[in-house]
């Protein structure tokens, strides 16, 4: 089965994750893990949104090929990968339909006020899930660019809320 983890920034994706790794023994692709070993060492002060989104796009290339090694030895995929547009979750969702794999989508629909919180206490205490500074500008930026999904989309799925 592939889980979809679904939230906007500071929502909880990776802490849920680990937290589903646990109840499924399956395997977590955690996209801000691979974005702060693979990429931001190499990244310039002017490279933008459409650097990291070409990067994140040749990782789910492999992801997805590392899916499907994984759903032959009937182990799950747990893909924190911000899934932020719907047409990115949709990506999977194809993918998913085209190889005949389960897929479910859990989506973490938790407060601006709280996820805010998360993330500016994150930053101060770099604990176990921290991988990067997420700066206000970011927050705000990610407050706009994510797209909810909607009762249709979730159908079948996992709402977490506070």
């Amino acid at each position: 089965m592939i889980h979809l983890i679904v939230g906007n920034t500071g929502s909880g994706k990776t802490t849920y994750s680990i937290a589903l790794k646990s109840k499924t023994n399956g395997i977590i692709f955690s996209i801000d893990k691979w974005n702060k070993t693979l990429f931001l060492p190499d990244k310039n002060a002017d490279d933008g949104l459409e650097w990291f989104l070409e990067r994140i796009d040749r990782s789910e290339k492999i992801i997805m090929e590392l899916i499907k090694q994984l759903e032959s030895s009937q182990t799950d995929s747990i893909l924190d990968l911000g899934l932020s547009k719907f047409e990115h979750r949709e990506k999977f969702r194809k993918f998913a339909e085209t190889n005949d794999y389960e897929l479910k989508i859990h989506f973490l629909d938790i407060s601006k006020e709280t996820r805010l919180k998360r993330v500016m206490k994150r930053n101060n205490e770099k604990g176990a899930t921290y991988e990067f500074e997420v700066t206000k500008e970011n927050f705000d930026f990610m407050e706009n660019w994510f797209e909810k999904p909607s009762e249709k989309e979730v159908n079948g799925g996992v709402i977490i809320t506070e």
